[in-house]
């Protein structure tokens, strides 16, 4: 039986065996990210050229962006490489870098969307006190708090995944490497100590996501009270892309590490990790400016200035 100081490499989940479905699959993948690079490129360039969105807010927005394209970028990259060169094989370095990376940035991630539920809190429920409790300087020192807290957490899973003998062979049933799957692959009984890190972190995180949900209540309440229509449609335009991504992230990132085992399955793994992993860094600078008049303003401005320049070039 191998352990893991003979496990040189990993064998990443193979889509498909016919040379078609591969490069389909290939061709899907290469879609969502290009899409992904876009989406969050605009918004990257938009915060950061557009003086008007020069604030809290969308700093923040900024740096989910940020960690949006290091997602996408730590898994979709070695599965469109695999399909397009027919392989399997990820190196143990680059099955331990991109748990790291992964954990690091979703976690971040989720450390941020919960910062950006307080900006919502106090700019909506005491708006009087918003440029004291979030100013230039509490903003960088939350969002670096974020990313901090992030990367600490994924170098501690990383070093706890990977110090378990891997006793069950180096298939792993997923097109990336993570954390759920090498824990399969671990020896009887040795999976334990990993198991109660998992359990304190999702510990933290659920008291982040019950902080989200107290400051969305306050912010309902506080909304309803508004006497002004347009008011309410500013504050809701604000808040619904923001709950929208949390509970996208939520749910999904609940239903991959802590499902039962009776309803896993290779399918369903597969299905919710994707949804988790390569969903949301595509389809959040779709959600967060379908209600965001201030932010598609800005990126039209930036698309209309790129034309006239590749026009005038």
């Amino acid at each position: 039986m191998p352990n893991s100081s003979s496990v040189s490499e990993f064998l990443l989940l193979a889509f498909a065996d016919m040379r078609e479905l591969q490069l389909l699959h290939f061709a899907l993948f290469l879609g969502i990210y290009l899409a992904a690079l876009l989406g969050n490129g605009l918004i990257l360039t938009a915060v950061a050229c557009d003086h008007r969105l020069h604030t809290p807010m969308y700093f923040f927005l900024l740096n989910l962006a940020l960690l949006d394209l290091g997602c996408i970028s730590t898994t979709l990259p070695k599965a469109m490489a695999n399909s397009l060169w027919d392989t399997r094989a990820i190196s143990y370095e680059g099955c331990a870098a991109q748990i790291l990376f992964l954990v690091f940035l979703v976690v971040a991630e989720y450390f941020l969307l919960t910062i950006m539920a307080y900006d919502r809190y106090v700019a909506i429920c005491k708006p009087l006190h918003y440029g004291s409790l979030l100013g230039s300087r509490a903003c960088a020192q939350m969002a670096a708090a974020a990313w901090g807290s992030g990367f600490l957490n994924a170098v501690l899973h990383t070093a706890n995944t990977f110090s378990l003998p891997l006793c069950q062979g180096n298939a792993v049933d997923q097109f990336f490497c993570e954390i759920p799957q090498i824990l399969k692959l671990s020896c009887s009984g040795a999976y334990l100590r990993e198991f109660g890190v998992v359990v304190f972190s999702i510990s933290v995180l659920f008291g982040c996501s019950v902080f989200i949900v107290i400051s969305y209540i306050q912010i309902l309440r506080a909304v309803l009270r508004m006497p002004s229509k347009q008011g309410r449609h500013k504050a809701f335009s604000t808040c619904l892309p923001h709950l929208a991504v949390v509970s996208l992230m939520v749910s999904t990132g609940m239903c991959s590490y802590l499902k039962p085992p009776s309803i896993s399955s290779p399918s369903l793994d597969l299905v919710v990790s994707f949804l988790y992993s390569v969903v949301p860094p595509a389809v959040n600078p779709l959600i967060y400016s379908m209600r965001n008049q201030e932010l598609r303003d800005a990126v039209r401005t930036l698309v209309e200035y790129t034309i006239l320049r590749c026009i005038h070039s």
